[in-house]
C-alpha cells in the first residue's frame, strides 16, 4: 500500500485557511463595530434593516425641515413683537403730549419708532426678504423716512406680494405659513401718515397737531389688536412645528436603536469569539506541525 502524508496536510491546511479566515472577520467587525460589511451579511435581517434606514432617513428630513422652519417663525415673532412693542411706547408717548400740550422731544420719538417699524418690514432671514412674500429680493417696504409716508398708500409703500410658502414637515402634514409686510404694517402706515402729515411736532401743541395726535391714537387702538392676531396665528404655527419636530426626532432616534440592534457588533461576544478562534487556529497550527514531522522511517527501524 502507498503511503503519503500530503493529502492529509492539503485537509489541515484549508482548515487552518478557513479558521484565519473566521479570526480576520472578526478582528475586522472588532474594528469597524458592524456585524458585517454589508447588507448580504445580515442574513434575515438584511431587507427590515433597510427598510429602517429609508424611515430614518426620511424622518431626519422631516425633523431638519421643521427645525428650519422654526427658525424662520421665530424670526417673524421676534419682528412682529417689535412692532407692536414699538406701538405701545407711541402711544405712551403720544398719551402724555396730548395730556401735557407739551410735544418737546415728540418728533423725534415719532422719527425713532418709524425708523423700527420699518426695519422690522425689511428684516431678513440671511436669503431673502422675511416679510416680502415670493418678492424676497427687495425691501418690501419702500418708504424710506417718516416725510415720506405723508400721502403715502399702501399701493405706493409696500412691493409685496401675497404668496405664502409651504414646507412638509411631517407625513402627509404641509404647513402653510408667511407673514407679508402690507398685512402686518397697512394700519400701522396710517397712523404714520397721519403723523408725518403733522409734522415737524415741537414745543406748544396746535390744535391741528392735538386733533392729529387724537386721530393717530385711534388708528393705533384699530391697528394693534391686528398685529397681535397675526402673531397668535404665527405662535400657533411655531407650537404645531416644535410638536412635529419632537416627533420626527423621537421617531428618528427609534428607528436609529433598531438599525443599531441588527447592525452594531456586540463586543463582548466577539471578544469571546476572538479567543475561541485563536484557540481553535493555535490548535491547527499545531497538528498540522505534528502531521507534517510524521516519517515512514520512524517506524521501519
Amino acid at each position: 500500500m502507498r503511503i503519503a502524508t500530503i493529502p492529509l496536510q492539503q485537509t489541515l491546511a484549508r482548515g487552518i485557511q478557513k479558521a484565519q479566515g473566521k479570526l480576520a472577520e472578526t478582528q475586522l467587525a472588532l474594528n469597524s463595530g458592524k456585524r458585517a460589511n454589508d447588507l448580504a451579511g445580515l442574513g434575515s435581517q438584511a431587507v427590515a434593516t433597510l427598510s429602517a434606514r429609508s424611515l430614518q432617513s426620511k424622518q431626519d428630513a422631516q425633523a431638519a425641515s421643521a427645525k428650519q422652519l422654526g427658525v424662520t417663525l421665530t424670526l417673524y415673532d421676534s419682528n412682529i413683537t417689535a412692532i407692536d412693542n414699538g406701538s405701545i411706547d407711541l402711544r405712551q408717548q403720544l398719551l402724555t403730549a396730548l395730556g401735557t400740550g407739551q410735544s418737546l422731544g415728540l418728533q423725534g420719538t415719532i422719527e425713532g419708532s418709524f425708523s423700527q417699524f420699518r426695519s422690522a418690514l425689511n428684516a431678513t432671514d440671511g436669503s431673502g426678504m422675511l416679510f416680502g412674500g415670493a418678492q424676497s429680493d427687495q425691501p418690501p417696504f419702500t418708504l424710506q423716512k417718516l416725510s415720506d409716508a405723508a400721502g403715502a398708500t399702501t399701493a405706493t409703500a409696500f412691493v409685496n406680494d401675497d404668496v405664502r410658502a409651504t414646507a412638509r414637515v411631517g407625513d402627509g402634514v404641509d404647513v402653510t405659513y408667511g407673514v407679508t409686510a402690507s398685512e402686518l404694517g397697512s394700519d400701522m402706515l396710517a397712523v404714520y401718515r397721519t403723523l408725518a402729515e403733522a409734522s415737524p411736532i415741537g414745543g406748544v401743541l396746535t390744535t391741528s397737531q392735538t386733533d392729529a395726535i387724537k386721530t393717530a391714537l385711534s388708528q393705533l387702538d384699530a391697528a394693534q389688536p391686528g398685529l397681535r392676531n397675526i402673531n397668535a396665528g404665527n405662535g400657533q404655527r411655531q407650537k404645531q412645528v416644535e410638536t412635529l419636530q419632537t416627533r420626527a426626532e423621537l421617531r428618528s432616534d427609534l428607528l436609529a436603536e433598531y438599525v443599531s440592534s441588527n447592525e452594531d457588533a456586540d463586543y463582548a461576544q466577539l471578544a469571546t469569539e476572538l479567543d475561541t478562534q485563536k484557540t481553535l487556529l493555535q490548535a491547527s497550527f499545531s497538528v498540522f506541525s505534528q502531521i507534517s514531522n510524521l516519517s515512514l522511517v520512524n517506524y521501519l527501524k
